[in-house]
């Protein structure tokens, strides 16, 4: 238990609804993690073309408009099908770098065309080796963002740990929160858009009750970052539209860095492993105060979790 394990997370922002553009912006960020010497990157919730906070896509209950299609129709042709060629440039990134990464993405159905708010896992070698998409959508959320079950609660075993989590409000799920912890989950991400100081406090529960690594991305977006097309759509919006608040907070609580707020930013910390065993003798939700005697708990389709074969970096 003597490994270091040095990780970053990623607070930018994208070129929002320019598929293209912020995938460059993504391999930039990639070569700044390599630089620092990160061996684990995480991306925010939707990076990939942009979280749209603010918009509406002119939907009431029993009513949908042309415009509305018009806008849905801007974001489905921005968001990522990975069977895409799209998804090349990012691999060769990330091989160059030679670090894991984790990238959230609106994700497009290569059959039927509907939309998931997904985190994709990518080895060191840029291969595409795990993907976890959001169970439940919150709110208006719902309308854009299709469900996902319980076949893609993915955690990735692997030379850095142990690797899970989940997507923004999903955290609120007590559940989804103990499919994690059953798999032995030791580097929690938990990509978001929530910008709000209590999400702080989610964070620190999460890493005290699962006693584990927890790293929390979020995108920094001001309302002047979206296309002209969309101003008149935010008026009512405050002009920083998304602050931040990426963390990295050790098993026993400790802030290890951030959180960060209102800019752009690349957080890096070391993750010692012994401080992880430590913090399991007098907690360990899966194990001394599990209590199976007492309470059950299984998950539908969940799969075992995934030995990452890591080959050698060209």
């Amino acid at each position: 238990m003597q490994k270091i394990v040095k990780v970053g997370v990623v607070q930018a922002t994208p070129a929002l609804f320019d598929i293209v553009k912020t995938i460059e912006i993504v391999c930039d960020w990639i070569e700044k993690g390599s630089k620092a010497g990160c061996e684990l990157l995480l991306f925010p919730e939707s990076f990939i073309p942009c979280y749209p906070r603010g918009l509406t896509f002119d939907a009431v209950i029993g009513r949908r408009t042309e415009h509305g299609r018009e806008v849905w129709l801007d974001y489905w042709q921005n968001s990522l099908d990975i069977s895409s060629e799209h998804i090349n440039k990012i691999s060769q990134a990330i091989k160059n770098a030679g670090m894991m990464v984790a990238l959230g993405v609106t994700e497009k159905e290569t059959l039927g065309g509907s939309l998931h708010c997904s985190l994709l896992y990518f080895g060191k070698d840029g291969t595409l080796i795990g993907k976890h998409r959001k169970l439940k959508p919150t709110g208006l959320e719902r309308y854009i963002w299709a469900e996902s079950d319980g076949s893609t609660l993915t955690t990735l075993d692997t030379s850095l740990g142990r690797i899970g989590g989940l997507i923004c409000w999903e955290n609120y799920m007590p559940l989804a929160r103990m499919s994690m912890y059953m798999k032995g989950v030791e580097i929690y991400l938990a990509p978001t858009a929530d910008s709000r100081e209590s999400w702080q406090a989610t964070m620190l529960h999460i890493a005290l009750e699962g006693r584990c690594f927890v790293l929390a991305s979020n995108q920094f977006v001001k309302k002047s970052d979206y296309p002209e097309r969309y101003q008149h759509e935010l008026t009512g919006e405050a002009e920083i539209i998304c602050a931040g608040g990426s963390v990295i907070i050790s098993p026993m609580g400790e802030i290890l860095t951030g959180p960060l707020w209102n800019q752009e930013g690349l957080l890096t910390a070391e993750l010692d492993f012994s401080v992880l065993a430590k913090s399991k003798m007098d907690f360990d939700c899966i194990g001394h105060y599990a209590r199976p005697d007492v309470f059950e708990f299984s998950v539908n389709k969940q799969p075992e979790s995934v030995r990452v074969n890591e080959r050698a970096i060209n």
